[in-house]
């Protein structure tokens, strides 16, 4: 007899995301296995974020679509672990508001946690505002898979816009995750960590895609640093010293300069910032 298929919850912490809030709900909303929740977390924003989420669920009332609220603090992980706490699902999901889940994304989420061993899993990004997608997310998948190996399977480290894990090591780890009050950090790669202490199994699934948008390419240089470099904050917070985890550190520095001119020839060619709604 074959494991019954575990539910599947979507969280989706949001901050003012009203112009790519609709594309997310709609990929997450048709998927080829229903998600059994999809929990929008509103943090405060001060845009049409929360009234778009309010038509949807009256424009796709048969949708799971919730929307919850955290207005106690300001802040991505206080919003996050709001959503986290209040989903019901036996598995629960983390996209970001930018996220456009690839239609299978459930299904291939619940066939990753039939094995009882995986706590967590994440998979590869394509991003839709970047010309040559298909390539890119080779290119996502070979990286990712390259920084397992060269770790020899010691740490592998979920990514925000396209993760899950286990309700049961969600209230493992809970108590213990860093509110990173400063927010110098990291917080998926402190969620990882915090799974990896526990000796909680993170899988890397290939087929688990999500797309995602380069928005964060139009940071000044000054700020794309302080964002990549958060990667080295997290990890002495943790004590963590393994030189193969540089890796993302530099391949994202590396490639902050060809990759931003070559999303400015795409939005140039295609008028486009975002993803094509469905």
């Amino acid at each position: 007899m074959q494991p019954a298929k575990p539910t599947v919850s979507i969280v989706i912490p949001a901050y003012n995301e009203e112009s790519v809030i609709r594309q997310c709900l709609i990929a997450a909303i048709y998927q080829s296995m229903p998600a059994h929740e999809i929990l929008v977390v509103d943090n405060r924003s001060t845009d049409r974020t929360a009234d778009i989420v309010r038509h949807m669920q009256l424009e796709y009332p048969e949708s799971p679509i919730k929307l919850l609220e955290q207005n106690e603090e300001q802040g991505l992980i206080p919003t996050r672990n709001h959503g986290l706490n209040q989903a019901t699902g036996d598995v629960l999901g983390r996209i970001d508001a930018d996220s456009v889940l690839e239609p299978d994304w459930v299904e291939t989420v619940q066939t990753g946690f039939t094995d009882p061993v995986v706590a967590a899993a994440t998979g590869p990004v394509v991003y839709y505002d970047m010309p040559m997608r298909r390539w890119g997310l080779k290119a996502d998948d070979k990286m990712r898979q390259l920084v397992l190996k060269l770790a020899r399977n010691q740490y592998h480290f979920l990514f925000g816009s396209n993760m899950a894990l286990r309700r049961t090591a969600w209230e493992q780890i809970r108590g213990s995750t860093c509110r990173d009050e400063r927010d110098e950090m990291h917080e998926d790669i402190d969620l990882s960590l915090h799974l990896a202490e526990q000796d909680l199994v993170i899988r890397y699934i290939p087929g688990m895609v999500s797309g995602m948008s380069a928005r964060r390419l139009e940071d000044s240089p000054k700020d794309y640093r302080y964002y990549v470099t958060r990667f080295d904050r997290t990890y002495r917070a943790h004590e963590v010293n393994q030189r193969v985890l540089k890796i993302p550190m530099l391949i994202f520095m590396s490639i902050y300069y060809p990759a931003k001119v070559l999303r400015a020839v795409h939005t140039a060619r295609t008028g486009r910032t975002a993803a094509p709604q469905r």
